[in-house]
């Protein structure tokens, strides 16, 4: 049995070529009556033993986290010890999920010890994505805190190349960002919602330049694309959400959940469009609460959310079945230009 990673060793290897891979790719999604470009591949395991050493990281990460927090520098440490494991994990072994944890063990333990640094904690993160933020203490670390994680998510990327990297450091700087306009400037905060809904469509956009750079999807590329994606959906669709008071317990109403369902609609177009599922999946839960929500408000339904999300795993199911067809619909009344920039059918 052959993994993607495999394929991409092979090709790195010098064992095969670029076109030699994506014609055996071609050639597995053909029997499976899909082509390889709509396949969506995303290079999470190799093998249970990832699952084995992800659990055995898991486990000695944490711990060192704790055995360190009296010292107030188990960020520092999480972070060393993460880069250090990943010279073995990710340069030499190329574990596929063991070197995703690590860079976000990593990516996190920088964060902790910024946040630590500048006297924030965990609790403000949650406040800010909630609408609520109230600053802690403003200080010049705080202008630095964007450009530290930036730096630092760039220094990993060159030494490992891990597909996430890149959706983590815009995450890093996201949140960093935001914390240090809605502390140094106050007057934002109530457009924090359209900061964040920027923020996302940024994202996004870094996200099809990924794309638009391998349409063929047979790299690395076509990997950092789909977490830039991941990453870009909730960013986006939390303050829309937000805006429309179906997340902070408004009056919901017919239009609301009429709206609610444009929204997601739209975005179901956008990543036909750009074939790809994850903006629907990593909204999905948005969509499902927000709906529940406001079914509830009305009164058509009760507090559960089973109904909820019986209709929205019944729609994802058919659109998953009649994906490639709908692509095809879309792409045919989209203008030339816009479908040589996209993957093609």
């Amino acid at each position: 049995m052959y993994s993607e990673s495999d394929l991409d060793a092979a090709v790195a290897a010098g064992k095969l070529n670029v076109e030699e891979a994506a014609k055996f790719r071609a050639f597995i999604a053909a029997q499976k009556t899909a082509p390889a470009v709509d396949e969506e591949y995303v290079r999470l395991l190799t093998g249970f033993n990832d699952i084995f050493v992800s659990i055995a990281l898991v486990l000695v990460l944490v711990a060192l986290g704790f055995l360190a927090a009296p010292t107030g520098a188990s960020g520092l440490c999480v972070a060393a010890a993460s880069w250090g494991l990943a010279e073995y994990f990710t340069r030499k072994r190329r574990m596929a999920l063991p070197s995703i944890l690590l860079l976000m063990f990593y990516t996190v333990g920088i964060s902790s010890s910024l946040i630590w640094m500048i006297g924030l904690n965990f609790g403000t993160g949650l406040a800010l994505a909630a609408g609520n933020f109230v600053p802690g203490e403003v200080s010049g670390t705080l202008l630095l805190c964007p450009a530290l994680i930036g730096a630092a998510a760039y220094l990993h990327w060159r030494r490992f190349h891990v597909p996430i990297t890149p959706a983590a450091g815009a995450g890093g700087i996201i949140f960093f960002g935001m914390a240090m306009l809605m502390g140094l400037v106050p007057g934002l905060r109530p457009f924090w919602s359209w900061l964040l809904l920027g923020s996302g469509l940024g994202v996004f956009a870094l996200g099809l330049r990924w794309d638009i750079s391998d349409l063929a999807r047979t790299t690395r590329r076509t990997d950092v694309a789909f977490w830039l994606h991941l990453l870009a959906a909730p960013l986006i669709v939390h303050p829309l959400f937000h805006m429309l008071g179906l997340l902070n317990g408004g009056d919901a109403g017919g239009g609301r959940a009429a709206a609610a369902i444009g929204v997601y609609l739209a975005l179901g177009v956008v990543a036909l469009l750009v074939d790809r599922r994850a903006l629907l999946v990593s909204a999905l839960g948005y969509v499902i609460y927000a709906l529940s929500f406001v079914l509830k408000h009305s009164g058509v339904i009760g507090s559960d959310l089973s109904y909820t999300a019986l209709v929205a795993g019944m729609a994802l199911l058919m659109l998953s079945a009649f994906w490639h067809k709908a692509r095809e619909g879309l792409l045919a009344l989209a203008p030339i230009g816009v479908r040589q920039a996209l993957p093609p059918v």
